[in-house]
């Protein structure tokens, strides 16, 4: 368990819970905000799609009938909602939150949302949409070693950042120069305080049993199917939205298209889907360990409900 500095210490203002896919973080926030009159506020980038609610594995319409629940599902997956949409959003559903006399509990796997509520982000330029498309269009059926090369001529420096196959962000780094005329590193020292800078909080990281997140991943994936993931991704499919949008990349989603295109057999793109969330799982244990401070409580869920307990019923000046 990592240590808690004075900062959280005292009685949190706000809850943060965040943690692998699949290990109980929507369950403990329930708990919590059930006990503490919270209102949950999701930080997963794939739950905020209205499309994939049984993909993205959202809380089901019973959980949100039990305590409000705020930006889960309400953004349609033809938009690219990022890190800097949330960090527009969050403050005034954190004004909304606290105004109605209630604890805003924070929960999600996505690290860039939780340090854009604490720490803040960095102040980059708003890509217009004319310029994105452009971009996007003249890198349709590239090479991402291709892109990378082209970066490589605009922006040395960004390209010597970013690994020849990271698509996503050599195509990010692009968009800006051509919207601005320099360097994304130019932007990337101008911090804006998050919304939760200064508060006292109170952050876990909900560390589960490796063999155990395995099994609890591949069947999660199962029940999904059973439940209707493949048809969300049909009608997602039929929509023919661009495939570099999130909601185009969420796991098990490029697998199930490949199967609906006839490429792959259904049994396929389930083993594509569960290995690809397995992987996942692996990269935001790795995330958190390096990129976040030591004032998370990496710790299993019942005993993270036993620490939050305490500390919310604790006198408000302890």
């Amino acid at each position: 368990m990592s240590p808690v500095t004075d900062r959280h210490a005292a009685r949190p203002q706000a809850i943060l819970i965040a943690g692998p896919t699949a290990s109980g973080k929507s369950a403990l926030a329930l708990a919590l905000a059930r006990a503490f009159g919270g209102t949950i506020v999701n930080m997963d980038s794939m739950q905020v799609y209205a499309d994939l609610r049984r993909l993205s594995a959202r809380p089901a319409p019973e959980e949100e009938a039990q305590v409000p629940h705020r930006l889960y599902g309400t953004v349609d997956g033809a938009v690219n909602f990022s890190v800097g949409n949330v960090s527009r959003e969050t403050p005034k559903i954190l004004t909304d939150v606290e105004t109605g006399g209630r604890l805003p509990i924070f929960v999600g796997g996505t690290g860039l949302y939780f340090r854009a509520l604490d720490e803040g982000l960095s102040e980059m330029p708003t890509v217009p949409d004319a310029v994105r498309e452009a971009v996007r269009a003249r890198a349709k059926g590239r090479e991402t070693e291709a892109l990378h090369t082209e970066l490589a001529a605009l922006d040395p420096a960004g390209a010597g950042a970013l690994r020849p196959t990271d698509r996503m962000r050599v195509m990010r780094a692009i968009e800006v120069f051509e919207a601005t005329g320099q360097p994304i590193a130019a932007f990337q020292g101008r911090r804006i305080p998050g919304p939760l800078a200064g508060r006292p909080l109170l952050k876990f990281f909900l560390d589960v049993d490796r063999h155990e997140l395995r099994r609890r991943i591949d069947a999660r994936f199962l029940t999904m199917m059973e439940e209707g993931a493949l048809d969300e991704v049909t009608a997602l499919h039929a929509r023919k939205l661009d495939p570099m949008l999130p909601v185009m990349r969420a796991h098990g989603v490029p697998g199930l298209i490949a199967h609906l295109d006839g490429q792959i057999s259904r049994e396929e793109a389930i083993t594509r889907g569960q290995g690809d969330t397995r992987r996942y799982a692996k990269r935001q244990y790795t995330w958190f360990r390096h990129q976040m401070g030591d004032d998370w409580i990496w710790t299993d869920p019942e005993a993270a409900r036993r620490i939050a307990e305490d500390r919310l019923s604790a006198p408000a000046g302890r």
